[in-house]
């Protein structure tokens, strides 16, 4: 068996196929949680859908329970999440936050207590956060709340008494437009050269996940990319 472990909750959307296919490219024993199954992981937890948060973490945490037993990860790649807009006027104003809550804090929560429950002593959460939800968000208010909370749970996750293991980190990551497929059909005529690529992202969890250039617990980590070009950098 491999001796490094990675759980990757939103394995089969863009980026987190891509974190699945580096990670098993450097050995490592790779487990995706989503709504359908990614074959390239060595194991999956399919999530059953629910209106009821309690009853969906639930199912996770029983099903990745039984999948690990008594073995720990060393990371765990919280990449799970999706974009609706509308401003507090629109009339999908509550079908789209309802939507980014489940996308987004639903899952965060639930990668933070499978980290307290598996993680290693000094292994890595990761969440996905947003630049944009560092200020309003007037256009895609539920999507600003969302990340906003996102970003909130990593700082709590990195206080005293958080419930992660010792030496633990948990890393927002806050990108402001990655390079997916999905992106490139609904915004055709965008500057690509400013989008973060899938590839960057992947590298730059694995770096951490490794020890390498870890940034401290609680740390939101933009990802500003220009002329093709990204930088991971602290906010402040």
């Amino acid at each position: 068996m491999a001796a490094n472990r990675v759980i990757i909750y939103g394995g089969k959307g863009a980026l987190g196929t891509k974190c699945v296919q580096h990670f098993k490219s450097k050995g490592w024993w790779v487990a995706n949680i989503d709504l359908t199954a990614n074959d390239e992981a060595n194991e999956n937890v399919i999530v059953k859908l629910s209106e009821s948060f309690s009853e969906q973490a639930g199912q996770v945490t029983a099903d990745v329970g039984r999948l690990l037993g008594e073995q720990k990860v060393d990371a765990i790649l919280c990449v799970a999440g999706g974009w609706a807009g509308g401003n507090c006027s629109s009339k999908d104003l509550y079908k789209n936050t309802d939507l980014m809550w489940k996308q987004s804090v639903w899952t965060s929560t639930i990668s933070s207590h499978l980290a307290a429950l598996h993680l290693k002593h000094g292994g890595l959460l990761t969440l996905a956060g947003a630049k944009a939800a560092l200020a309003g968000t007037g256009g895609m208010v539920g999507y600003g709340m969302a990340k906003a909370a996102v970003h909130q749970l990593c700082q709590s996750l990195a206080a005293k008494n958080s419930g992660m293991p010792s030496g633990a980190a948990a890393v927002a990551i806050l990108p402001v437009t990655l390079d997916t497929p999905m992106n490139r059909k609904f915004m055709p005529d965008a500057d690509f050269g400013s989008w973060t690529p899938l590839e960057y992202v992947a590298e730059i969890f694995f770096s951490w996940a490794t020890g390498v250039d870890r940034p401290a617990s609680g740390s939101l980590v933009q990802l500003l990319t220009s002329g093709g070009e990204t930088q991971a950098v602290p906010a402040s």
